[in-house]
Protein backbone atom coordinates (compact mmCIF):
# COMPACT_ATOMS: atom_id res chain seq x y z
CA UNK A 1 0.00 0.00 0.00
CA UNK A 2 2.73 2.62 0.91
CA UNK A 3 4.51 1.65 -2.60
CA UNK A 4 1.13 3.36 -4.05
CA UNK A 5 1.35 6.51 -2.32
CA UNK A 6 4.38 7.23 -3.81
CA UNK A 7 5.14 7.80 -7.81
CA UNK A 8 8.44 7.78 -8.91
CA UNK A 9 8.47 10.60 -11.52
CA UNK A 10 11.94 10.55 -13.15
CA UNK A 11 16.05 10.08 -12.25
CA UNK A 12 18.70 12.46 -13.27
CA UNK A 13 22.00 14.06 -12.67
CA UNK A 14 22.33 16.83 -11.52
CA UNK A 15 25.96 18.64 -12.47
CA UNK A 16 27.51 22.01 -11.45
CA UNK A 17 27.02 25.28 -13.20
CA UNK A 18 30.70 25.91 -13.37
CA UNK A 19 33.22 22.91 -14.25
CA UNK A 20 35.55 21.43 -11.23
CA UNK A 21 39.12 22.62 -11.76
CA UNK A 22 40.61 19.61 -14.40
CA UNK A 23 42.79 17.16 -12.69
CA UNK A 24 41.89 18.21 -9.11
CA UNK A 25 41.55 15.23 -6.63
CA UNK A 26 40.85 14.95 -2.79
CA UNK A 27 42.37 12.53 -0.36
CA UNK A 28 39.77 10.97 2.54
CA UNK A 29 41.51 11.43 5.57
CA UNK A 30 41.53 8.61 8.27
CA UNK A 31 38.08 8.96 9.78
CA UNK A 32 36.70 8.77 6.60
CA UNK A 33 38.37 5.49 5.70
CA UNK A 34 36.98 4.03 8.76
CA UNK A 35 33.24 5.00 7.01
CA UNK A 36 33.43 3.16 3.77
CA UNK A 37 30.77 0.95 5.07
CA UNK A 38 28.01 3.38 6.56
CA UNK A 39 25.59 5.72 4.75
CA UNK A 40 23.55 8.35 6.05
CA UNK A 41 20.00 9.56 5.28
CA UNK A 42 18.04 12.69 6.25
CA UNK A 43 14.69 14.01 5.63
CA UNK A 44 13.31 17.71 5.60
CA UNK A 45 9.37 18.00 5.62
CA UNK A 46 8.24 21.50 4.81
CA UNK A 47 4.44 22.70 4.89
CA UNK A 48 2.88 23.67 1.52
CA UNK A 49 4.41 26.84 0.16
CA UNK A 50 3.07 29.63 -2.39
CA UNK A 51 3.62 27.60 -5.26
CA UNK A 52 0.65 25.36 -5.74
CA UNK A 53 1.71 24.02 -9.37
CA UNK A 54 3.08 20.95 -9.45
CA UNK A 55 7.34 20.60 -10.44
CA UNK A 56 7.24 24.63 -9.82
CA UNK A 57 9.54 24.00 -6.31
CA UNK A 58 11.17 21.15 -7.98
CA UNK A 59 12.48 23.14 -10.64
CA UNK A 60 13.42 25.91 -8.53
CA UNK A 61 15.40 23.38 -6.20
CA UNK A 62 16.94 21.57 -8.93
CA UNK A 63 18.70 25.03 -10.67
CA UNK A 64 20.10 26.07 -7.11
CA UNK A 65 21.69 23.07 -6.21
CA UNK A 66 23.69 23.35 -9.82
CA UNK A 67 24.63 26.30 -8.48
CA UNK A 68 25.54 25.46 -4.95
CA UNK A 69 27.33 22.20 -6.23
CA UNK A 70 30.07 24.69 -7.64
CA UNK A 71 31.46 25.23 -4.09
CA UNK A 72 31.37 21.48 -3.51
CA UNK A 73 33.47 19.86 -5.97
CA UNK A 74 33.97 16.62 -3.61
CA UNK A 75 29.85 16.59 -3.77
CA UNK A 76 29.67 15.84 -7.71
CA UNK A 77 33.20 13.88 -7.81
CA UNK A 78 33.71 10.07 -7.88
CA UNK A 79 35.29 7.85 -6.12
CA UNK A 80 38.66 6.56 -7.18
CA UNK A 81 41.65 4.33 -5.69
CA UNK A 82 45.07 5.95 -5.13
CA UNK A 83 48.76 3.45 -5.77
CA UNK A 84 48.44 3.33 -1.91
CA UNK A 85 44.89 1.35 -2.25
CA UNK A 86 43.16 4.33 -0.42
CA UNK A 87 40.34 6.40 -1.95
CA UNK A 88 39.88 9.60 -2.94
CA UNK A 89 37.63 11.76 -4.54
CA UNK A 90 38.37 12.68 -8.13
CA UNK A 91 36.43 15.81 -8.77
CA UNK A 92 35.58 15.52 -12.34
CA UNK A 93 32.27 16.99 -11.35
CA UNK A 94 30.12 13.96 -12.91
CA UNK A 95 27.51 15.27 -10.83
CA UNK A 96 24.75 14.27 -7.87
CA UNK A 97 21.45 12.01 -8.72
CA UNK A 98 18.38 13.55 -8.44
CA UNK A 99 15.15 11.77 -7.89
CA UNK A 100 11.84 13.66 -8.55
CA UNK A 101 8.67 11.55 -6.88
CA UNK A 102 4.81 12.53 -6.03
CA UNK A 103 2.93 11.70 -2.69
CA UNK A 104 -0.64 11.43 -2.16
CA UNK A 105 -1.83 13.42 0.63
CA UNK A 106 -0.45 16.26 2.39
CA UNK A 107 2.53 15.72 4.26
CA UNK A 108 0.66 17.07 7.81
CA UNK A 109 -1.24 13.27 7.26
CA UNK A 110 1.83 11.46 6.14
CA UNK A 111 3.67 12.74 9.25
CA UNK A 112 0.69 11.31 11.27
CA UNK A 113 1.28 7.60 10.62
CA UNK A 114 4.90 7.65 9.22
CA UNK A 115 6.92 4.56 10.24
CA UNK A 116 10.51 3.59 9.33
CA UNK A 117 9.76 1.77 6.23
CA UNK A 118 8.04 4.96 4.43
CA UNK A 119 9.99 7.49 5.50
CA UNK A 120 13.08 5.70 3.48
CA UNK A 121 11.22 5.73 0.53
CA UNK A 122 11.32 9.51 0.46
CA UNK A 123 15.19 9.21 0.85
CA UNK A 124 17.19 8.04 -2.47
CA UNK A 125 20.03 5.62 -2.08
CA UNK A 126 21.87 3.04 -4.01
CA UNK A 127 25.09 0.58 -2.49
CA UNK A 128 28.39 0.93 -4.44
CA UNK A 129 28.72 -0.50 -8.03
CA UNK A 130 31.22 -2.99 -8.58
CA UNK A 131 32.81 0.07 -10.66
CA UNK A 132 32.65 2.68 -7.73
CA UNK A 133 33.84 5.54 -10.36
CA UNK A 134 30.67 4.85 -11.94
CA UNK A 135 28.98 5.38 -8.75
CA UNK A 136 27.15 8.46 -7.18
CA UNK A 137 28.22 9.50 -3.82
CA UNK A 138 25.58 11.91 -3.21
CA UNK A 139 21.46 11.55 -3.84
CA UNK A 140 18.45 13.86 -3.73
CA UNK A 141 14.80 13.02 -3.95
CA UNK A 142 12.06 15.82 -4.17
CA UNK A 143 8.77 14.70 -3.03
CA UNK A 144 6.15 16.50 -3.59
CA UNK A 145 3.11 16.10 -1.86
CA UNK A 146 -0.07 16.69 -3.91
CA UNK A 147 -2.38 17.99 -0.92
CA UNK A 148 0.61 20.18 0.20
CA UNK A 149 4.16 20.07 1.49
CA UNK A 150 7.64 18.85 0.02
CA UNK A 151 9.95 16.07 1.78
CA UNK A 152 13.66 16.60 0.64
CA UNK A 153 15.68 14.00 1.08
CA UNK A 154 19.57 13.75 1.37
CA UNK A 155 21.87 10.75 1.26
CA UNK A 156 25.28 9.83 0.82
CA UNK A 157 27.93 7.67 1.45
CA UNK A 158 29.69 8.36 4.76
CA UNK A 159 32.98 8.10 3.00
CA UNK A 160 33.69 11.65 2.06
CA UNK A 161 30.91 13.19 4.91
CA UNK A 162 29.30 13.29 8.29
CA UNK A 163 26.14 14.08 9.86
CA UNK A 164 27.51 17.71 10.24
CA UNK A 165 28.57 17.64 6.40
CA UNK A 166 25.62 17.05 5.30
CA UNK A 167 23.53 18.99 7.26
CA UNK A 168 26.03 21.98 6.31
CA UNK A 169 25.43 21.20 2.86
CA UNK A 170 21.50 21.43 2.49
CA UNK A 171 21.91 24.49 4.33
CA UNK A 172 24.34 25.90 1.95
CA UNK A 173 21.87 24.51 -0.85
CA UNK A 174 18.94 26.34 1.17
CA UNK A 175 20.57 29.57 1.20
CA UNK A 176 21.85 29.55 -2.12
CA UNK A 177 17.76 29.14 -2.79
CA UNK A 178 16.61 32.01 -0.85
CA UNK A 179 19.33 34.62 -1.05
CA UNK A 180 21.38 33.50 -3.89
CA UNK A 181 24.10 33.01 -2.18
CA UNK A 182 25.77 30.95 0.51
CA UNK A 183 26.25 32.09 4.42
CA UNK A 184 28.79 29.64 5.53
CA UNK A 185 31.51 28.37 3.09
CA UNK A 186 32.79 24.96 3.37
CA UNK A 187 36.28 24.71 4.01
CA UNK A 188 38.12 21.62 2.27
CA UNK A 189 41.75 21.01 4.11
CA UNK A 190 43.35 17.80 6.07
CA UNK A 191 42.80 16.89 9.93
CA UNK A 192 45.59 18.53 12.11
CA UNK A 193 49.15 17.30 11.31
CA UNK A 194 51.03 14.70 13.53
CA UNK A 195 52.80 17.12 16.69
CA UNK A 196 56.21 15.91 15.92
CA UNK A 197 58.32 17.64 18.23
CA UNK A 198 56.08 19.42 19.62
CA UNK A 199 54.83 16.38 21.78
CA UNK A 200 54.49 16.50 25.56
CA UNK A 201 57.48 13.83 26.55
CA UNK A 202 55.32 13.27 29.91
CA UNK A 203 52.38 12.56 27.13
CA UNK A 204 50.60 9.38 28.14
CA UNK A 205 48.68 8.05 25.07
CA UNK A 206 44.66 7.63 25.50
CA UNK A 207 45.09 3.82 25.12
CA UNK A 208 41.94 3.20 25.46
CA UNK A 209 40.52 5.11 22.30
CA UNK A 210 42.77 3.45 20.35
CA UNK A 211 42.36 -0.13 22.24
CA UNK A 212 38.28 0.70 21.13
CA UNK A 213 39.44 1.33 17.26
CA UNK A 214 41.50 -1.84 17.31
CA UNK A 215 39.23 -4.08 18.71
CA UNK A 216 36.56 -2.48 16.20
CA UNK A 217 39.35 -3.03 12.95
CA UNK A 218 40.52 -6.37 14.18
CA UNK A 219 36.66 -7.56 14.07
CA UNK A 220 35.36 -9.81 11.71
CA UNK A 221 32.18 -11.26 13.22
CA UNK A 222 30.26 -12.73 10.59
CA UNK A 223 27.35 -11.89 12.74
CA UNK A 224 27.80 -8.27 12.00
CA UNK A 225 28.07 -9.19 8.57
CA UNK A 226 24.77 -11.03 7.68
CA UNK A 227 22.47 -9.46 9.38
CA UNK A 228 19.14 -10.57 8.96
CA UNK A 229 17.31 -9.14 12.10
CA UNK A 230 14.58 -6.82 11.71
CA UNK A 231 15.12 -3.50 12.65
CA UNK A 232 12.72 -0.85 13.20
CA UNK A 233 12.95 2.99 14.20
CA UNK A 234 10.72 5.31 16.84
CA UNK A 235 11.58 8.97 17.58
CA UNK A 236 10.59 9.97 20.92
CA UNK A 237 10.21 13.39 22.06
CA UNK A 238 10.96 15.04 25.24
CA UNK A 239 10.12 18.15 26.32
CA UNK A 240 12.05 20.55 27.86
CA UNK A 241 10.62 20.26 31.56
CA UNK A 242 10.81 16.46 31.09
CA UNK A 243 14.80 16.86 29.89
CA UNK A 244 15.38 19.25 32.87
CA UNK A 245 13.86 16.39 35.31
CA UNK A 246 16.03 13.30 33.59
CA UNK A 247 19.30 15.90 34.53
CA UNK A 248 17.89 16.48 37.87
CA UNK A 249 17.70 12.56 38.47
CA UNK A 250 20.87 11.66 36.31
CA UNK A 251 23.03 14.54 38.32
CA UNK A 252 23.77 15.57 35.04
CA UNK A 253 25.27 18.66 33.20
CA UNK A 254 23.60 17.94 29.90
CA UNK A 255 20.91 16.70 28.02
CA UNK A 256 23.03 14.56 26.22
CA UNK A 257 24.38 12.75 29.05
CA UNK A 258 21.22 12.48 30.58
CA UNK A 259 19.05 11.28 27.53
CA UNK A 260 22.03 9.02 26.85
CA UNK A 261 21.98 7.38 29.91
CA UNK A 262 18.10 6.95 30.17
CA UNK A 263 18.23 5.27 26.49
CA UNK A 264 21.25 2.73 27.92
CA UNK A 265 19.91 1.85 31.16
CA UNK A 266 16.06 1.02 28.98
CA UNK A 267 17.86 -0.21 26.28
CA UNK A 268 19.77 -2.52 29.09
CA UNK A 269 16.55 -3.83 30.52
CA UNK A 270 14.37 -5.14 27.42
CA UNK A 271 17.94 -6.81 26.02
CA UNK A 272 17.48 -8.70 29.56
CA UNK A 273 20.26 -7.56 31.44
CA UNK A 274 19.71 -8.41 35.17
CA UNK A 275 23.32 -7.14 36.09
CA UNK A 276 25.46 -4.36 34.42
CA UNK A 277 24.68 -2.58 31.20
CA UNK A 278 25.23 -3.67 27.32
CA UNK A 279 27.93 -2.30 25.87
CA UNK A 280 27.64 1.03 24.47
CA UNK A 281 29.76 3.49 22.22
CA UNK A 282 29.36 6.94 21.81
CA UNK A 283 29.62 9.14 18.79
CA UNK A 284 30.58 12.43 19.20
CA UNK A 285 31.74 15.91 16.71
CA UNK A 286 35.61 16.85 17.45
CA UNK A 287 35.60 19.70 15.57
CA UNK A 288 35.98 22.23 18.18
CA UNK A 289 38.31 19.65 20.47
CA UNK A 290 40.22 19.85 17.27
CA UNK A 291 40.21 23.59 16.28
CA UNK A 292 38.37 22.91 13.19
CA UNK A 293 36.21 25.24 11.91
CA UNK A 294 32.44 24.38 11.80
CA UNK A 295 32.26 24.51 8.32
CA UNK A 296 35.02 21.91 7.77
CA UNK A 297 33.59 19.44 5.30
CA UNK A 298 34.83 15.80 6.14
CA UNK A 299 34.40 13.33 8.91
CA UNK A 300 35.26 13.93 11.78
CA UNK A 301 33.04 12.01 14.33
CA UNK A 302 34.42 9.66 17.00
CA UNK A 303 33.42 6.72 18.57
CA UNK A 304 34.65 5.68 22.24
CA UNK A 305 33.52 3.16 24.42
CA UNK A 306 31.87 3.85 27.85
CA UNK A 307 32.89 2.08 30.46
CA UNK A 308 31.26 1.09 33.55
CA UNK A 309 30.91 -0.88 36.82
CA UNK A 310 29.37 -4.40 36.17
CA UNK A 311 26.86 -3.38 38.66
CA UNK A 312 24.91 -0.69 37.81
CA UNK A 313 21.03 -1.46 37.55
CA UNK A 314 20.38 -0.57 41.41
CA UNK A 315 19.07 2.47 42.84
CA UNK A 316 21.63 5.14 41.68
CA UNK A 317 21.43 3.32 37.90
CA UNK A 318 20.59 6.19 36.01
CA UNK A 319 23.28 8.15 37.95
CA UNK A 320 25.70 6.03 37.55
CA UNK A 321 25.03 5.29 33.83
CA UNK A 322 25.03 9.51 33.12
CA UNK A 323 28.44 9.49 35.18
CA UNK A 324 30.03 7.14 32.69
CA UNK A 325 28.53 8.33 30.18
CA UNK A 326 30.40 12.00 31.04
CA UNK A 327 33.62 11.16 31.95
CA UNK A 328 34.13 9.55 28.28
CA UNK A 329 33.22 12.71 27.13
CA UNK A 330 35.65 14.42 29.04
CA UNK A 331 38.62 11.98 28.39
CA UNK A 332 37.71 12.71 24.48
CA UNK A 333 40.14 16.17 24.17
CA UNK A 334 42.58 17.37 21.52
CA UNK A 335 45.11 14.96 22.69
CA UNK A 336 43.62 12.12 22.95
CA UNK A 337 42.05 12.64 19.80
CA UNK A 338 45.39 13.73 17.59
CA UNK A 339 46.94 10.37 19.59
CA UNK A 340 43.90 7.97 17.78
CA UNK A 341 44.74 10.03 14.37
CA UNK A 342 48.64 9.11 14.61
CA UNK A 343 48.05 5.81 15.55
CA UNK A 344 45.72 5.05 12.67
CA UNK A 345 48.13 7.11 10.45
CA UNK A 346 50.64 4.78 11.31
CA UNK A 347 48.67 1.56 11.28
CA UNK A 348 46.70 0.30 8.13
CA UNK A 349 43.76 -1.92 8.06
CA UNK A 350 43.26 -4.47 4.77
CA UNK A 351 39.14 -4.56 5.22
CA UNK A 352 37.34 -1.29 6.25
CA UNK A 353 35.90 -1.73 9.60
CA UNK A 354 32.06 -1.55 10.35
CA UNK A 355 31.93 1.21 13.28
CA UNK A 356 28.63 1.17 14.30
CA UNK A 357 28.07 -2.68 13.99
CA UNK A 358 29.27 -3.62 17.45
CA UNK A 359 28.25 -1.84 20.47
CA UNK A 360 24.97 -0.23 20.88
CA UNK A 361 25.51 3.36 19.58
CA UNK A 362 24.58 6.46 20.99
CA UNK A 363 25.40 9.75 18.60
CA UNK A 364 25.75 13.09 19.50
CA UNK A 365 23.93 14.77 17.05
CA UNK A 366 22.66 18.38 19.09
CA UNK A 367 24.49 20.50 17.80
CA UNK A 368 23.07 20.24 13.71
CA UNK A 369 20.59 22.97 12.94
CA UNK A 370 18.55 21.36 10.51
CA UNK A 371 15.98 23.36 11.17
CA UNK A 372 17.94 26.91 10.07
CA UNK A 373 17.32 24.99 6.71
CA UNK A 374 14.74 27.54 4.71
CA UNK A 375 14.53 27.46 1.09
CA UNK A 376 11.18 29.97 1.63
CA UNK A 377 10.91 32.45 3.85
CA UNK A 378 8.79 31.71 6.56
CA UNK A 379 8.75 27.78 5.75
CA UNK A 380 10.91 26.44 8.52
CA UNK A 381 11.16 22.38 8.25
CA UNK A 382 8.20 20.89 10.32
CA UNK A 383 10.70 17.95 11.24
CA UNK A 384 14.12 16.55 10.51
CA UNK A 385 15.04 13.01 10.49
CA UNK A 386 18.31 11.71 10.34
CA UNK A 387 19.83 7.34 9.77
CA UNK A 388 22.98 6.62 9.89
CA UNK A 389 22.95 3.27 8.19
CA UNK A 390 23.04 -0.03 8.27
CA UNK A 391 22.37 -0.72 12.07
CA UNK A 392 23.78 -3.70 12.99
CA UNK A 393 24.33 -5.46 16.01
CA UNK A 394 22.39 -3.82 19.35
CA UNK A 395 21.16 -0.90 17.99
CA UNK A 396 21.45 2.54 17.30
CA UNK A 397 20.29 6.00 19.53
CA UNK A 398 20.51 9.41 18.06
CA UNK A 399 20.35 12.50 20.09
CA UNK A 400 19.12 15.80 18.48
CA UNK A 401 17.73 19.00 18.89
CA UNK A 402 13.93 19.71 18.60
CA UNK A 403 12.58 22.39 16.55
CA UNK A 404 13.38 25.68 18.14
CA UNK A 405 9.43 26.36 18.98
CA UNK A 406 9.90 23.57 21.75
CA UNK A 407 12.40 24.96 23.65
CA UNK A 408 16.31 24.40 23.95
CA UNK A 409 16.58 21.94 26.60
CA UNK A 410 13.26 19.47 24.32
CA UNK A 411 14.94 16.76 22.71
CA UNK A 412 14.47 14.46 19.88
CA UNK A 413 15.92 10.86 20.04
CA UNK A 414 15.76 8.35 17.26
CA UNK A 415 16.20 4.76 18.47
CA UNK A 416 16.43 1.71 16.32
CA UNK A 417 16.33 -1.83 17.30
CA UNK A 418 14.95 -5.00 16.68
CA UNK A 419 10.97 -5.10 16.24
CA UNK A 420 10.67 -6.99 19.54
CA UNK A 421 12.77 -4.62 21.67
CA UNK A 422 11.67 -1.47 20.87
CA UNK A 423 7.95 -2.55 21.35
CA UNK A 424 9.12 -3.02 24.77
CA UNK A 425 11.61 -0.21 25.15
CA UNK A 426 8.53 2.29 24.18
CA UNK A 427 6.48 0.99 27.18
CA UNK A 428 8.88 1.07 29.35
CA UNK A 429 8.28 2.51 32.91
CA UNK A 430 11.46 4.40 33.61
CA UNK A 431 10.96 5.87 29.95
CA UNK A 432 7.15 6.13 30.23
CA UNK A 433 8.37 8.50 33.69
CA UNK A 434 9.52 11.66 31.46
CA UNK A 435 6.16 11.26 29.19
CA UNK A 436 7.81 11.40 25.33
CA UNK A 437 6.05 11.60 22.52
CA UNK A 438 6.55 9.06 20.28
CA UNK A 439 6.55 10.80 16.52
CA UNK A 440 7.24 7.54 14.76
CA UNK A 441 7.35 4.11 15.40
Amino acid sequence: MTSEMITYICKRTVVSTKPAQAGKCNPLSVFDRLMEKNHIRIVYYFPSTRNGEPGVVTKKLRESLSHVLTCFPIVTGRLQKKDDGHWMIKCNDAGVRMVEARAQGSVEEWLKNVNRDKELMLVTWEDMFHKPYFWATFYVQLTEFEEGGLAIGFSCSHLPADPTSATMFVKAWADTTLAGTMLAPPFFHPLPPPRLGNKNPNHNPYTDLINHYKSTIDDRSPAFTNNITNYVTATLAFSGPMVQACMLDTSSPSPFEAMAGLLWVCVSKVKGMKQGLVSMSICLDMRKQLGLDKGFFGNCMVYNKVHHAESLLDKSELSEAARAIGESVTRMNNEGIMDLIEWLEHHDYEFPPLMNGHDLICANLEDLDPYATLFEEGFVPSRVSYYVEPVFGIGQILVLQSPPSEGPLSRMVTVTLPADELSKLCDDDLILRFNPTILMG
